[in-house]
């Protein structure tokens, strides 16, 4: 995986997942400029008046920013932390450390469900939250983030575990 220069060269954090919101995202707000820059065009001429255009040529502004906003949103998931990187103009990085992580959703909407898209949303401890918003395939996603969240599975066998409750049963036994 690529290193990016805004998690910094101090880091020994390795990538095992990145992705960002997708391009489709933008699509809205084309269809409002195109709306916009049509219906200024039309009372431009109706009306006989350039100045007209020029609010639809403000209106292209809409998804250029979309467009901008979605280019400069970078999700990064290492083996130690959770990354939100967003900013046009500036930059925003939000960290979040995978053993502060208490739960993760996935959620998609009928659209999402049709075309493999979805929202990752992970529950830090102590409040807040880190969201991966509109990314492909989120159930490849989530199961990175949760594989590498250190939960613990009670260590041994059940036949350890039995062995320890003989045990246990034969001291109390001693006991009484």
């Amino acid at each position: 995986m690529t290193k990016f220069e805004w998690l910094g060269d101090e880091t020994d954090e390795t990538i095992v997942w990145d992705g960002r919101p997708r391009i489709q995202t933008i699509i809205p707000a084309v269809v409002a400029a195109v709306v916009i820059f049509a219906g200024s065009v039309a009372v431009a001429v109706v009306q006989d008046q350039l100045l007209f255009v020029s609010v639809g040529v403000l209106g292209l502004a809409a998804p250029i920013g979309a467009y901008l906003r979605v280019t400069n949103t970078r999700y990064v998931v290492t083996d130690d932390a959770l990354y939100r990187k967003s900013g046009v103009f500036s930059r925003t990085v939000r960290r979040v450390s995978l053993d502060r992580i208490q739960n993760s959703t996935l959620s998609q909407s009928v659209t999402g469900s049709m075309f493999g898209y979805g929202t990752i949303s992970a529950e830090a401890a102590g409040g807040g939250e880190i969201r991966f918003e509109n990314v492909n395939d989120p159930h490849e996603a989530r199961t990175v983030i949760d594989s590498r969240l250190d939960r613990d599975d009670i260590p041994g066998t059940v036949e350890q575990w039995s062995a320890v409750l003989e045990a246990v049963r034969a001291l109390r036994s001693a006991v009484e």
